[in-house]
């Protein structure tokens, strides 16, 4: 088969990309919600923020959708999702497996997929090899978050001193997971806030699920937390390769800044 492709100049290739990207990132320096982490809970936090009409960015430190999904349990391609998150799976679509009674394993690539799928048809926009460095803060009693610092990865890595750029948001949620990045630098920075990142627990399966959904929520006006950064900020236990807690954070923590940005009720 003869293929006859369209000679395109170099030059037009870059002016395309340089130009559509810097539209792009014109519209971004203000938005409704940033969620760092396209992890289970920011892509899952993003699909029903954007669905409700609030204009939502996902920023990810690395170049690529899922967080700890990919690795499954010790890189066995199964995760375990209970109930009554296979609620979410059923409205995204994601095929999955019914072990037992309340219990459903589902592919990592699977759930990935649909989860960032979901988030991006839904209207959100996500940005790899950004990492959230800094907030942008308000004094008041307590200050308040409306932003956040951004710096491409590739820039952190390499260690080269580049200054960063402002991103105004109306909310902004810390899905980075373990290391609860947004919420380690915000509360270092701001003591005013009168808290510390102190780490998660040992493993205590059952006990993570549950604290995690019912911790999540804001920590300071303008500033969220879900999935495991929740653990981290209020050092519950590790829950290991099940994930419906991760999925039911996201969705509570679309569902308090839905109703405190919009007065809807989901």
């Amino acid at each position: 088969m003869s293929l006859k492709f369209r000679e395109v100049d170099e030059a037009t290739i870059t002016k395309t990309i340089v130009n559509k990207a810097a539209q792009e990132w014109v519209d971004l320096a203000e938005t409704d919600v940033v969620v760092v982490g396209a992890g289970p809970s920011g892509l899952t936090a993003a699909i029903y923020l954007a669905k409700a009409g609030l204009k939502t960015v996902v920023f990810e430190r690395r170049l690529s959708f899922g967080g700890g999904m990919g690795g499954g349990g010790m890189h066995f391609h199964k995760l375990v999702v209970q109930s009554p998150a296979e609620r979410i799976l059923e409205e995204i679509k994601c095929p999955f497996e019914r072990v037992q009674d309340g219990l459903f394993t589902v592919d990592t690539s699977t759930l990935i997929a649909k989860l960032a799928n979901g988030a991006i048809d839904a209207g959100a926009k996500i940005v790899f090899g950004v990492t959230v460095e800094d907030v942008i803060f308000r004094g008041g009693k307590p200050p308040k978050i409306v932003g956040v610092v951004i710096q491409w990865t590739s820039i952190v890595t390499s260690k080269m001193h580049v200054d960063p750029l402002g991103v105004k948001a109306k909310a902004v949620v810390d899905c980075t997971g373990h290391d609860a990045e947004v919420l380690a630098v915000a509360l270092r920075k701001i003591p005013e806030l009168g808290l510390s990142v102190k780490g998660e627990k040992a493993m205590w399966a059952a006990e993570a699920e549950k604290l995690t959904v019912e911790k999540t929520g804001e920590v300071c006006p303008g500033l969220y937390a879900a999935g495991m950064a929740v653990a981290a900020l209020h050092q519950t236990p590790r829950m290991g390769p099940i994930f419906g807690g991760m999925l039911l954070s996201g969705k509570k923590v679309a569902d308090l800044i839905i109703e405190k940005l919009l007065g809807k009720k989901n």
